[in-house]
C-alpha cells in the first residue's frame, strides 16, 4: 500500500468518523447507574496505528477499516491505554530472538502477552476480523 493511499484512507476515515459517532449516539446521557460500558480514551494516533497494523495483517480492503476500528474500540473497553501499550509491546516482541529479547521472555512479559492476545482475539471475534493476530 502506498503512502498516498494510506493518507487518503486515513483522511476518509477521519472525515466520516464524526458522522458515524453522531449516528451511533442517541444524544442522551447514559444513566449514572453504570449499565453503560466504560471505554478508555486512547489517543487518535494510537488508534490509527493499530488500525493500519491490523490492516497490514488482515488485508487492505475497505471492510477491514471498520473491522479493525471496531477491534481497537473493543480493546479500549477492556484496557487502559498505558496497559494496552505495554501489553501490545510485549506481544509484538515476544518472539524477538537473542539477548535483546530476554526482557520479553520473563514471566511477567509472558503474562502480559497472553492477556493482550486473549483480549485481541475476543475483539477480533466480536468484530469479524477473519485472521487471528500472529504477533
Amino acid at each position: 500500500m502506498t503512502y498516498r493511499y494510506r493518507v487518503r484512507l486515513l483522511l476518509a476515515g477521519l472525515a466520516v468518523a464524526p458522522a458515524i459517532a453522531l449516528a451511533a449516539g442517541s444524544g442522551e446521557a447514559a444513566p449514572s447507574g453504570g449499565s453503560a460500558a466504560h471505554s478508555y480514551d486512547y489517543p487518535t494516533q494510537g488508534r490509527v496505528e493499530y488500525v493500519l497494523g491490523c490492516m497490514d495483517d488482515n488485508g487492505h480492503d475497505f471492510a477491514n477499516v471498520y473491522k479493525c476500528s471496531c477491534a481497537i474500540d473493543h480493546i479500549a473497553k477492556v484496557l487502559p491505554y498505558d496497559d494496552y501499550v505495554e501489553q501490545m509491546t510485549f506481544s509484538k516482541y515476544a518472539t524477538l530472538g537473542g539477548e535483546g529479547g530476554n526482557e520479553f521472555r520473563v514471566d511477567r512479559a509472558r503474562a502480559q502477552t497472553k492477556n493482550f492476545r486473549s483480549v485481541q482475539t475476543e475483539a477480533f471475534r466480536a468484530c469479524g476480523v477473519s485472521k487471528a493476530a500472529a504477533k
